[in-house]
């Protein structure tokens, strides 16, 4: 019975991020694909559109919504913190992009691989907390680790003259992907539990 009793809030877990990491994969889908319409419109030659407004602050933002998310998802946990912090982070980015882009887009990309490196090393420090309890964690910490990379790049590559948002949208669509595979690794660790 103490066997059963403890693997509840473990499956119960898993379950919620499982339903979160899908919800994540979504947005990052149809986020991708209008910054893909959009990017050839949009580079550090030219000024940002409102609708390039629109999608850079909201995706810092959302993920400080999905991190509240994550923290209901996982009520056990014995801290929080890291997940607070990010939260503090994005909503920080969200407006320090809109700021920037008034400038035009390379301080906005300066702000937003500030932002995904932050919230990268967020990913990876609760992916390694979670690899043992929960488990289907590596592709969480894989895209913790790229997302700090990326965020490195953004900020080395935002003043060349060609750079544009393609770069933001490979980035998400990397998250995404690897949302999806923690997702069905989540699916399968559910159905053994």
């Amino acid at each position: 019975m103490t066997a059963i009793a403890q693997a509840a809030p473990t499956v119960a877990t898993a379950h919620s991020l499982r339903t979160l990491y899908l919800v994540r994969t979504a947005f990052s889908a149809v986020w991708v694909t209008l910054v893909f319409v959009l990017a050839s419109t949009v580079t550090t030659a030219t000024t940002p559109s409102t609708v390039a407004v629109i999608l850079l602050t909201i995706y810092p933002a959302w993920d400080a919504v999905a991190t509240v998310f994550g923290i209901r998802a996982t009520p056990t946990a014995t801290s929080h913190l890291a997940q607070y912090l990010n939260i503090g982070f994005g909503v920080v980015a969200a407006v320090g992009v809109a700021i920037a882009l008034g400038s035009g887009l390379t301080p906005a990309l300066v702000v937003f691989g500030v932002w995904a490196s932050l919230s990268g090393a967020v990913q990876l420090i609760l992916a390694l907390a979670r690899r043992r309890p929960i488990g289907g964690q590596w592709p969480m910490i894989i895209s913790g680790g790229l997302s700090v990379l990326a965020g490195v790049s953004f900020i080395a590559t935002s003043g060349a003259p060609k750079t544009g948002l393609t770069t933001l949208a490979g980035y998400s669509a990397f998250g995404a992907f690897w949302y999806l595979v923690g997702a069905l690794l989540l699916i399968r660790a559910a159905r053994r539990a």
